[in-house]
């Protein structure tokens, strides 16, 4: 894939920051070397040994954060001190991988750790955010940075309710005006990116529910609290119930990834758990959503004579964009590979805890394309057959480092 030349726009200014081809080749041997050794959130202390050791070769100090994994890397500044007195912009990249197989066959850089894998892209994230410190690194020390930038690898976005909160009690985003990143996208062809005004994501809690009652014999169910039949008027009543007390436009959505219950076909059980998860396009539903929650599933047990035990763990809110930094990054696609190269994109009901930086300060996420053009094989996210075409990487650090260059150029 080739990058716009200034040829290709005589007249025009072309912005520093190219990927020099020694890199391009550095950053996906990385990525690979990530993908082959995925750890789970918290528990990321290769991924952050590589990153922090990358980062002292090119002169830079990097902070591991107070957790014991994930760091911070400012450049242009000392002591989060930047002569000019302008605040940083932050490019952020979670590094954790998903408790999952990697399936991929015939794939040299496939995991080697059992049921571990990058299954959703965030060692393309990392390398991308790596790559981009690397360049704009070597722009400061040419004295070519306007502006300081600070470099967030934050450990456990898998892990409700994410490690950006920790990430943010660490410090990540002190001195930080605004805050970008990207998210690998497999319906966007690689060289694009998926841009939207307002939400892009949804809300994502994990709701836990525990049912109790007197069992006994299938032949006497009258006589007991029959928790099968309860656990399944929960699975099914509960999600359509909630959907009547909201606004459609709000999209609260319950799905249930677990039900369990009983060990014997002649025995009714005194136990049964559902556990799933709760999304919601819309911010003020999704503060409303414990409460109806609550509500719904004790009418229900209630019915059937059940009693409840509701474990309702807070995820994570909307990614909200903000319009001003959404256009910062239109303006950097374009820059590097034309006004074309930018899509619009729905909001999607995955959820993402780059929302908890964006309680503090205005930032944007945008969708890094990582299909090979023409390919309609879908390697969806979260599978482990997940892959992504490495070109994508190139993009997304040039898109970085235009988009700390313009931010400099504004008030």
């Amino acid at each position: 894939m080739s990058r716009e030349s200034e040829a290709d726009h005589p007249g025009e200014a072309v912005l520093p920051g190219a990927l020099p081809e020694a890199l391009r080749a550095e950053l996906v041997a990385f990525r690979r070397d990530l993908h082959m050794h995925p750890e789970l959130g918290n528990q990321e202390f290769r991924t952050t040994a590589a990153l922090k050791a990358r980062l002292e070769q090119a002169g830079l100090k990097p902070r591991v954060l107070d957790t014991g994994t994930g760091l911070i890397c400012d450049i242009g500044c000392e002591d989060g001190v930047w002569a000019g007195g302008r605040p940083m912009l932050a490019l952020r990249a979670d590094i954790d991988g998903l408790p999952i197989p990697d399936t991929k066959t015939d794939c040299a850089y496939r995991s080697t750790v059992p049921d571990r894998a990058h299954a959703c892209g965030h060692d393309v994230h990392t390398t991308v955010v790596l790559g981009a410190g690397l360049v704009l690194a070597e722009l400061h020390r040419t004295g070519a940075l306007p502006q300081p930038v600070r470099l967030i690898f934050q450990p456990a976005e898998e892990v409700l309710p994410g490690g950006a909160a920790d990430a943010i009690k660490c410090g990540a985003l002190e001195g930080v005006a605004r805050i970008i990143g990207v998210h690998c996208d497999p319906k966007v062809d690689a060289g694009r990116i998926g841009l939207r005004h307002g939400p892009i994501t949804s809300a994502c809690d994990r709701l836990e529910v525990s049912l109790d009652g007197a069992g006994g014999h299938t032949a006497r169910p009258h006589l007991t609290t029959d928790l099968v039949t309860a656990a399944a008027r929960v699975a099914i009543d509960v999600p359509a119930l909630v959907a009547r007390r909201v606004d459609a436009r709000s999209g609260l959505s319950v799905t249930w990834g677990r039900i369990e219950s009983g060990h014997a076909c002649n025995v009714i059980p005194q136990h049964a758990e559902l556990s799933g998860t709760v999304r919601c396009l819309d911010l003020d539903a999704w503060r409303s959503a414990p409460d109806l929650l609550h509500a719904a599933i004790d009418e229900i047990a209630n019915m059937h004579r059940a009693k409840s035990e509701i474990n309702y763990v807070r995820g994570v809110p909307p990614v909200v964009n903000e319009p001003v930094v959404t256009e910062l990054l239109r303006g950097a696609m374009a820059a590097r590979r034309g006004a074309d190269s930018v899509e619009d994109t729905e909001q999607s009901l995955g959820g993402e805890d780059f929302s908890w930086y964006l309680e503090h300060v205005p930032g944007a996420l945008a969708r890094l394309g990582v299909r090979t053009p023409g390919d309609r094989t879908t390697r969806d996210l979260h599978r482990g057959d997940f892959d992504v075409d490495e070109s994508a990487i190139e993009v997304g650090v040039e898109l970085f480092t235009a988009a700390a260059l313009l931010d400099a150029a504004r008030p």
